[in-house]
């Protein structure tokens, strides 16, 4: 069978999602887990435990949503039930939860309907990027300082968003990303915008500034996919912009003529976290991943 996991992480701890052999990631310790509760050697060739995800964060990026996949056999889904009371599926939710370590967190454990694919079954990703720019300097609650980038400067959000709309629609990102190996930079952004939080001070019943995020300014970025490092040096681009040292007519030239050089390097990734993966109706599912297995190709723009 196939299970969908929904799970959240702080990324600040980990060297990315995808599983490297000597560094600690997202993928390697929820496999180790799996491996751990189902009582399955690592080396097992019969039952591999690969989870596939929707989205492969970076070094030092978080989610609140993440969403992948993962195909087991129903015999070795019962080892993990033992005394617990429940079914295969709730057993596993219940036992990785008290596994894991305490930067990852298992949201819900289901079977997947059919033609489910984590990675390729996806409408959408939507990411945020957080900065405490000059403006909310003496409202900066330290506490956000693991997914939060401090900049001194105030940044003008009107020439920012400028630049975020030119995002919008299908084009080649190559001025802004890397792609994968036999990939494309081809990517439909379907929303970018810049907005700050609560330009109004708000205050509870016992007077103290909330919420945690007031006065942030946020990066709120959705499209079907994203190649690697993409969203980082869109916001590495815009705060350059923000900050008067790079023009929206520059930014709409490396749009129009993709070329990755020193200028277009990605910005730091704790600010960053992968908010809301979504997904079609189930019946869907299948069609929605045959499609998106097709290769993208220069022609589409």
């Amino acid at each position: 069978m196939r299970l969908r996991l929904d799970l959240a992480y702080d990324g600040g701890g980990f060297y990315g999602w995808a599983k490297q052999p000597t560094l600690r990631t997202v993928q390697g310790d929820i496999e180790a887990a799996l491996h751990m509760v189902l009582r399955v050697p690592e080396n097992d060739p019969t039952e591999s435990l690969r989870l596939t995800v929707a989205g492969r964060t970076d070094t030092g990026v978080h989610a609140s949503h993440q969403v992948c996949h993962l195909d087991i056999s129903d015999e070795t889904l019962q080892r993990c039930i033992g005394h617990t009371g429940l079914d295969g599926v709730s057993a596993l939710e219940y036992r990785l939860r008290h596994v894991l370590p305490q930067d990852i967190v298992i949201h819900k454990v289901s079977v997947a309907p059919y033609g489910f694919d984590a990675r390729f079954s996806a409408l959408e990703r939507t990411y945020v990027y957080r900065i405490a720019d000059g403006y909310c300097k003496a409202k900066y609650d330290p506490r956000m300082r693991g997914f939060v980038l401090r900049f001194d400067s105030e940044l003008d959000i009107d020439a920012m968003n400028q630049a975020a709309r030119l995002m919008v629609g299908l084009h080649d990102f190559g001025s802004f990303a890397k792609p994968n190996p036999g990939g494309t930079t081809i990517r439909e952004v379907k929303q970018a915008r810049w907005h700050r939080v609560g330009s109004k001070d708000a205050q509870n019943s016992t007077g103290f500034v909330l919420p945690i995020e007031q006065s942030l300014l946020e990066f709120t970025i959705v499209a079907d996919a994203f190649a690697h490092n993409m969203v980082r040096s869109l916001v590495q681009a815009c705060v350059q912009i923000g900050c008067g040292k790079r023009s929206v007519d520059w930014f709409e030239e490396k749009i129009n003529v993709p070329l990755r050089e020193g200028s277009t390097g990605p910005i730091d990734p704790h600010g960053l976290t992968l908010e809301y993966v979504a997904y079609p109706p189930d019946e869907e599912l299948a069609s929605r991943a045959e499609k998106i297995r097709a290769r993208r190709d220069s022609s589409e723009l």
